[in-house]
């Protein structure tokens, strides 16, 4: 599904020519660049203003896990804190559910934040002197829910984390790991749709890292929930987001898959960055194979019916095993029944390499049909 044809009811979060300017005058920094388009750098020489955000567009699906990487000084950590107003834009909209966040008072606010999102900080910050148990429970204990079901509901997200045998346990007797559990299940104690991520595994260890990425993207499948998680680490994005927005001096520089951004960055800058990322895993038959009309014009006398069928979205990794395990110099992608084109020992290279078919249209046209 793209963009364009999502429905309104598909987008949970929508944010349109979003800003968010730093400093005393930062009402005339913002007028001076809506009415002249002053610059980054000049906004700050004239104004001694920080453009944190600049005229950010993009929505998040229901059910997806949408990324947002940048180095430090990126604007992503402001970003975030635009989803749930716990900063106020400099201008543009920033829409939760159909509501307008800007036309919300304080208590409709609070309602928004309590019932539709959850967030995870770097700093869990627990509450040290209360329980896993008692943290777990306390969003629910500020909306005043009783105790016994307040207990029951955290009990529930803790299994779900897998730390119900430290529901009584204290915080400092948890590792940094079952820590950041703690603070995933406390989000997710009032069945919030959304769950906002600031750079929440950071500080880990990498091997644990690893580990609480992949419960973490299971976790918020399994629920049905949709996700925003800041990350400076694009390996990160990559093993946990469905869509990956690449952030640069408050700016958006790219959105799409990570397959799409390794196989067509949109600028130098974000060529660096996918450099160096293996693209075994990423880039999937649809975009490498040649399609089935051209290659039999140039292979007219090969019986496609004998050569070892896949998917259009069999990674590279799993298309030189088969192409290994067989005696055909070439793989048949199948769609609906139907096949649509063929992997070449050289379309395997130019996977490798990162690198998008030649016959881009009809891999696009595969893509939507599957």
């Amino acid at each position: 599904m793209t963009m364009s044809n999502a429905s309104a009811n598909d987008v949970l979060i929508d944010c349109q020519s979003v800003w968010k300017i730093f400093g005393h005058d930062a009402p005339a920094a913002m007028k001076a660049v809506v009415e002249q388009g002053l610059s980054k750098t000049r906004i700050l020489q004239d104004y001694s203003c920080v453009v944190g955000v600049s005229d950010v567009s993009l929505q998040v699906r229901r059910g997806e896990i949408f990324c947002i990487m940048g180095l430090s000084g990126s604007g992503k950590s402001t970003l975030i804190r635009l989803l749930n107003k716990l900063i106020i834009p400099s201008a543009g909209t920033v829409t939760v559910k159909g509501q307008d966040l800007s036309t919300l008072n304080p208590t409709q606010l609070r309602q928004v934040r309590a019932r539709h999102i959850g967030m995870v900080f770097q700093s869990v910050a627990l509450l040290p002197n209360r329980t896993v148990l008692e943290n777990t429970a306390f969003g629910l204990e500020v909306q005043g829910v009783g105790k016994a079901e307040r207990y029951q509901v955290a009990e529930r997200a803790l299994a779900k984390v897998g730390l119900s045998d430290w529901a009584h346990r204290y915080p400092s007797q948890l590792s940094g790991g079952m820590q950041q559990r703690v603070g995933l299940a406390r989000a997710i104690t009032a069945d919030p749709e959304i769950i906002l991520m600031d750079e929440p595994f950071s500080a880990l260890d990498p091997l644990i890292r690893r580990q609480l990425q992949d419960e973490f993207r299971q976790l918020t499948k399994e629920l049905g929930k949709s996700a925003v998680f800041i990350t400076h680490d694009l390996d990160e994005a990559i093993r946990i987001g469905d869509r990956i927005a690449i952030m640069k001096d408050g700016v958006i520089i790219q959105v799409g898959t990570a397959e799409d951004i390794v196989l067509s960055p949109a600028d130098d800058y974000v060529a660096e960055f996918v450099a160096g990322i293996s693209r075994l895993h990423l880039v999937k038959a649809h975009s490498v194979m040649t399609p089935l009309a051209a290659y039999q014009a140039a292979h007219p006398n090969v019986d496609i019916g004998r050569l070892t069928r896949t998917t259009p979205h069999a990674d590279i990794d799993q298309l030189i095993q088969l192409t290994m395990a067989s005696d055909r110099d070439a793989l048949a992608v199948v769609a609906d029944g139907q096949v649509v084109g063929i992997i070449t020992p050289r379309d395997l290279l130019r996977g490798v390499q990162g690198m998008p078919s030649e016959f881009t249209e009809a891999a696009i046209a595969v893509e939507t049909l599957t």
